[in-house]
């Protein structure tokens, strides 16, 4: 039986109400909140959003990095009957004003002063915009009229208002109604609203804790952009249905160090993060003592041979064990993966290089395909059924199917009620039947799991008509040990072309072993036995590719595509759009 979010709330609650709920850290000590302490500060701050004037429907803005706050803020804006939409903290002033006008923000919750400086900058095209709260700060005392509230005195304010006015909120919301609303990357224009009901998170958080086994002593650890849907359903949404306790990293920079400070029992990242994980492995290991290295490359070919022996049902080779004891039992206390059930990666493709790497460690990465369209994940992987390399199969109670031209489709109840005042974009993506057209390419094989070859509006056409699936190709190219990036080009013409960047992990140990003295990316990008070492490593790539599929040109950019220079939405897609328009001198000069 479906609930709203506020009914799982109190019920997880009311239920552990001296439970940790929250882990945070503060002056290099960790602190907890307790279920009880959260429901009461998720009350608080619902009567404070009701004090400022939010009435049901409307929508609360949150702007800031994982921490309890976002969290509070989210659920209290629900509970009182409003709408949570999360902006990621790279947007520009222009974005989150964009955000908040189309979404018809009455109250703004920014985390600190540089989220506040840019909802200011755009604040009088927001008429409806009435009240800020600033997290890590005080309000506006001083009479500059700009209506910005410190926390504190938002949850003052709630305590001033009747808690009557809140329960009936709550009494009248229904599993089918709104509850939040997710901002798409905005890879191809303007970032659209996914409508999501209690109904779809809810049912979507149940079906994933029920298949994965998922129970109240659960460790979460929240990084991720909570803007995104994958990182609020697993460590916002999850947690909640089992009671289970969440933990927030202090920053992208000190992941690390908290990851073995947390010791999490579901850990969830996208690709880079896995892929930088990697790299760091394997430059360590590049320094060991040559003993080690040899043990330890022994100890990855048990872990590989066994980890695809678990996956079809045979017994691993005899070796093992041992190499668990040896090798895969201390990388993992390293990481701080030592008691993680559950290692997922989503919202972008990842190479079966890296996939292969931590399998060999004895360390398998669950792959779940999905979009926010569907409350997250459209199909997933567990311990007891995965495939490497390939994303899963359709989560239970929903369907998924290959159109005759290759896209994925899918259907539930974990499917969107729409876009927000976009009835236009809504009808190209879910149509009559109730199917979600992804705009993803795919395949299933016989037992049902899922591989996605690319996406239906990036697919190359030459100038020979061949249509070309760039994804597959970039993937291989990741895989070559120096490279961080690759941005296939080709569309409209005769050949195919690469853009590349260089992962500075690998930079040195890659340039020793080319004889360069090229000590950062920088230089290596220009070293000419740097390229020629990639070159002879591009050719080898292209053996194992068709002949309108190999890249025949390309050039090293000088530094890494991100989301500061605009080549990356925030979850790390590429914006090809931007690079092609960005890096046009050099692709140009690839085909002249």
């Amino acid at each position: 039986m479906s609930e709203t979010v506020g009914q799982g709330f109190e019920r997880a609650a009311a239920g552990r109400p001296g439970e940790p709920a929250l882990r945070f850290k503060r002056d290099g000590e960790w602190q907890v909140i307790s279920w009880g302490r959260y429901r009461e500060l998720v009350h608080r701050a619902a009567r404070g959003f009701i004090a400022l004037g939010l009435q049901p429907g409307q929508a609360v803005t949150i702007a800031g990095f994982n921490r309890p706050e976002w969290f509070v803020a989210d659920l209290a804006a629900i509970l009182a009957g409003g709408v949570p939409a999360g902006i990621y903290t790279s947007l520009t002033p222009e974005q989150c004003g964009y955000i908040a006008g189309h979404a018809g923000a009455v109250v703004s919750v920014v985390e600190d002063r540089e989220q506040l400086d840019k909802m200011l900058a755009v604040r009088e095209g927001l008429p409806a915009l009435e009240r800020l709260v600033l997290v890590d700060g005080d309000g506006d005392g001083d009479g500059n009229g700009d209506g910005v509230i410190g926390w504190d005195e938002l949850l003052a304010l709630g305590d001033e208002v009747d808690p009557a006015e809140l329960d009936r909120r709550m009494a009248a919301q229904r599993p089918e109604d709104l509850a939040t609303l997710i901002y798409t990357s905005g890879t191809t224009g303007p970032p659209k609203a996914v409508m999501l009901s209690h109904r779809n998170v809810t049912w979507t958080a149940d079906t994933l804790i029920g298949h994965l086994g998922i129970g109240a002593g659960e460790q979460f650890l929240s990084y991720l952009p909570l803007s995104h849907i994958a990182e609020q359903m697993v460590s916002l949404h999850a947690p909640i249905r089992v009671g289970a306790c969440t933990a927030f990293a202090e920053s992208l920079e000190k992941l690390p160090r908290n990851l073995a400070e947390v010791r999490p029992t579901v850990f969830f990242a996208v690709p880079r993060v896995w892929e930088k994980v990697q790299a760091a492995i394997s430059a360590a290991g590049a320094q060991a003592p040559p003993l080690r290295r040899r043990i330890a490359a022994w100890a990855r070919r048990q872990g590989l041979a066994g980890g695809y022996a678990h996956q079809s049902g045979r017994r691993p080779p005899l070796g093992y064990g041992l190499a668990r004891r040896l090798v895969f039992s201390k990388v993992r206390r390293k990481l701080g993966l030592d008691r993680a059930r559950i290692c997922a990666c989503s919202a972008a493709p990842v190479t079966l290089d890296t996939l292969e790497f931590f399998l060999s460690l004895g360390i398998p990465i669950f792959e779940i395909y999905g979009m926010s369209e569907v409350t997250g994940p459209g199909t997933l992987c567990g311990p007891d059924r995965y495939r490497t390399g390939r994303a899963g199969f359709a989560i239970p109670g929903t369907e998924l199917e290959i159109a005759a031209d290759g896209e994925i489709l899918m259907r539930g109840p974990h499917v969107f009620m729409g876009y927000y005042k976009d009835p236009e974009a809504t009808a190209e993506t879910l149509d009559a039947d109730g199917w979600v057209h992804s705009g993803d390419i795919g395949e299933l094989d016989e037992d049902g799991f899922l591989k996605v070859t690319d996406r239906k509006k990036e697919l190359i056409i030459t100038s020979g008509g061949k249509n070309i699936a760039p994804a597959p190709i970039e993937a291989r190219l990741r895989s070559i040990p120096a490279i961080a990036q690759a941005v296939v080009i080709g569309d409209g013409h005769n050949y195919l072309t690469a853009l590349l960047t260089l992962d500075p992990e690998r930079v040195p140990a890659e340039a020793e072993a080319a004889g360069s003295p090229a000590g950062d990316p920088e230089a290596a990008a220009v070293c000419p036995k740097i390229r020629d070492r990639i070159e002879q490593q591009v050719e080898e790539v292209n053996r194992d590719l068709a002949g309108v599929e190999t890249i025949k040109r390309f050039t090293i950019l000088p530094g890494e595509l991100s989301i500061e220079g605009g080549e990356l939405t925030p979850t790390m897609k590429i914006k090809r759009r931007v690079v092609h328009e960005k890096y046009a001198p050099q692709i140009e000069a690839l085909y002249t």
